[in-house]
């Protein structure tokens, strides 16, 4: 494949995930709750897990690494402090699920079009969902996703997201498509977030960011973005 294929299915890859900006990346509201927004990033070797015990920690940054990994032409998920930004959506109205309606009746087989309708929060999910796939792997290979090579994790991955893995207490695809979604996020979430660290994921699209205006360039698709995004505090990529 050429340099110029790759980059470009890289890019659509990541683009996928710009329908979910207007909420993660402005507006501070609805998914992404107002936190943290004067805390100073913490450096993803020194930051320590609020939610995540150390093993889900693991899976996390593993499948983290793998669902948008580094190369010459971008930071990856965890350059991008992608899993930092989903350990703090844990301890938020999202991740304990107080933005929707959860009292039930809880209808998990309903069909798609009216949407999620499990009794289990994000956070739920979350611990459910590693705890089940790492119960699978130690039984197939002896050892957690965490200890497996990347070929067996993006093995173990495709698997979740087609609901081939049975798990005990939540959809494996429910459990892939908030793991997948969270990444997508905590890579295009303004910085204050936990995530795009250094602007990472808009650097990558050519995203502007929250520039005050950038008129003069949206019929310019043909061409890069050339001033760099700015984040809402200010900082710029």
């Amino acid at each position: 494949m050429s340099e110029t294929k790759h980059s470009n299915a890289r890019r659509d890859f990541l683009r996928k995930g710009l329908g979910i900006i207007p909420v993660v990346a402005v507006a501070g509201g609805g998914l992404v709750s107002n936190i943290a927004q004067a805390e100073s990033p913490t450096p993803l070797n020194k930051y320590r897990p609020t939610f995540f015990s150390e093993a889900e920690w693991a899976f996390v940054m593993a499948a983290c690494d793998l669902l948008i990994p580094e190369d010459r032409y971008g930071a990856g998920a965890i350059t991008a402090c992608v899993p930092e930004f989903i350990d703090k959506q844990m301890d938020t109205p999202y991740g304990r699920g107080e933005l929707w309606y959860m009292k039930g009746p809880f209808h998990p087989d309903a069909a798609p079009e009216f949407g999620y309708q499990l009794k289990l929060a994000p956070r739920d999910v979350y611990r459910l969902g590693i705890a089940g796939c790492d119960k699978w792997c130690q039984q197939q290979y002896k050892k957690t996703f965490a200890e497996l090579d990347k070929e067996a994790q993006t093995s173990v991955l495709k698997q979740l997201e087609s609901g081939k893995i049975e798990l005990a207490d939540v959809p494996s695809k429910t459990f892939f498509s908030f793991l997948l979604a969270n990444t997508k996020e905590g890579y295009f979430a303004d910085p204050q977030y936990g995530g795009n660290r250094h602007l990472a994921g808009w650097k990558m699209i050519g995203f502007p960011g929250a520039r005050a205006d950038f008129m003069d360039w949206v019929e310019h698709s043909d061409r890069p973005y050339p001033l760099g995004p700015v984040s809402i505090s200010g900082e710029r990529g």
